[in-house]
């Protein structure tokens, strides 16, 4: 019976595409197409929450054949980061008029990330106190202790390493190795050796023009067919949409939801706030919010189902370029290190809520500027230096509380809602990333703003594009 309630759960998917197909064959605008992905994702989770279980075999055997589309998607899209990355970085380094702009497009891009960061650890701490949250409250089961056990074990890995080795983490030894994606810092480190290309490039140039214009076209030619991989798969956003959102809410626990719904609303408060102070940023440098929110909507929307930064940059990239009016050098650089440096959500907010809520089970008062201010710094340096681990939030908040001597146990507590908190701490960190490309670039002076101003280049771009 399982099998015969598996293949109607297919046949629902499957007719749920074939509407997607429909609409994009109709001309309707991606972003239309995107929500209305998300829309019925919502839908057919909740069906098969309710129809089911989330714990059945029916559910788990269903999510495995909608994880083809969902997160099917989620792995082309890595597939495409690095050489997306790789040759981006290289062409836009070419075309600077002078190799010192990327000194500061760098500066001023991780200048901004790491600052939120400490912006965002305040948030957290204001959220928590706000909503009195206290690890004390929270009942600890099986699988809460053995969860604070392996974050114990896990912790032992790696408290050993200093913060200036963990930045020397993000400095390449094997470029190839890192193409391939072998370590948590490839991508920043495939980042330095395409800006070391570039910056050579710019040197060939005044020394052997014709070999530096030889390699410049075959660049672009590179360039050209990456970006045609990229729209080929970006058009498939909307039916991985609707397998990511299907598969997290049919997966939902929503007894331990409402068990921690306390700690569930404080982050989201954090989150959201953190979101506006974005917005206060971007109306601060004489652009206007809510056209910023209208551009970046489908990305942080593809963010949130996701929970995959890196698998984001593409997306990232593209919108910050087509909707915002951002230069290529800076879209794929803000992306690239927004995806592992500065995390507001996972590595600013996170930690530092965690932080206030296990400080008074040893004795600390966490509205004491002596603890609060040590936190907020740390937070900063931790997001820079542990953000781009695989697990990014965990091993944030590992790093923060055991240089805060608090127990990292009971960071366990909070496993039945780490997914429904975890989706907008990604979608938080990308716009976080989008807000530092669009500040740095109106910074610069090379913000496209009648682009930025066009309300309807998000539209005419995707029509086109996609």
């Amino acid at each position: 019976m399982t099998t015969t309630y598996v293949l109607l759960n297919i046949a629902i998917i499957l007719a749920l595409v074939g509407l997607l197909i429909y609409m994009q064959r109709k001309h309707v605008s991606f972003s239309k197409r995107v929500f209305t992905g998300l829309g019925l994702g919502i839908l057919l989770g909740t069906f098969l929450q309710i129809a089911y279980g989330p714990g059945s075999e029916v559910v788990s055997q269903t999510s495995e054949w909608y994880n083809i589309l969902g997160r099917g998607y989620v792995r082309l899209l890595m597939m495409i980061v690095i050489p997306l990355v790789m040759v981006s970085i290289i062409q836009s380094i070419i075309k600077l008029e002078k190799s010192s702009e990327l000194g500061k497009m760098s500066a001023w891009i991780i200048g901004i990330l790491v600052g939120t960061a400490m912006i965002a650890a305040l948030v957290g701490v204001g959220s928590s106190l706000t909503f009195d949250l206290n690890a004390e409250d929270i009942e600890a089961g099986q699988a809460e202790q053995e969860r604070g056990s392996m974050l114990e074990d896990t912790l032992s890995g790696i408290e050993d390493m200093s913060t200036p080795q963990k930045i020397l983490e993000f400095i390449p030894s094997n470029p190839f190795e890192d193409m391939a994606g072998s370590r948590s810092t490839s991508t920043i480190a495939v980042v330095i050796f395409s800006a070391f290309v570039g910056i050579a490039v710019l040197g060939v140039r005044r020394k052997n023009p014709e070999q530096a214009e030889m390699f410049t076209k075959i660049i672009n030619s590179i360039y050209a067919v990456v970006m045609r991989i990229v729209t080929l798969v970006l058009r498939l956003t909307p039916f991985g949409i609707l397998g990511l959102m299907a598969n997290t809410v049919a997966s939902t626990d929503v007894a331990g939801i409402l068990e921690l719904g306390k700690f569930v609303l404080a982050s989201y408060v954090a989150l959201i706030a953190m979101f506006v102070i974005h917005l206060i940023f971007i109306g601060v440098s004489g652009l206007n919010p809510l056209t910023y929110v209208k551009k970046v909507l489908p990305v942080l929307g593809f963010a949130f189902t996701s929970r995959s930064s890196a698998g984001t940059i593409p997306l990232n990239i593209q919108a910050q370029k087509n909707n915002l009016g951002v230069p290529d050098g800076i879209a794929n650089m803000s992306a690239s290190f927004g995806a592992t440096i500065g995390q507001n959500g996972c590595a600013g907010i996170y930690p530092a809520m965690l932080a206030v809520m296990i400080a008074p089970s040893q004795g600390i008062n966490p509205l004491d500027p002596g603890f609060i201010i040590p936190l907020v710094i740390i937070t900063g340096i931790s997001s820079f230096g542990v953000a781009g681990v695989g697990g990014g939030a965990t091993f944030a908040a590992l790093i923060v509380l055991s240089a805060m001597d608090l127990p990292v146990a009971l960071a366990g507590l909070l496993i039945t809602v780490e997914p429904l908190i975890d989706m907008g701490r990604t979608a938080l960190n990308v716009n976080d990333a989008m807000t530092s490309g669009t500040l740095t670039s109106r910074i610069m002076g090379k913000l496209d703003k009648k682009k930025f101003d066009d309300k309807e280049a998000i539209e005419k771009d995707l029509s086109t594009a996609m």
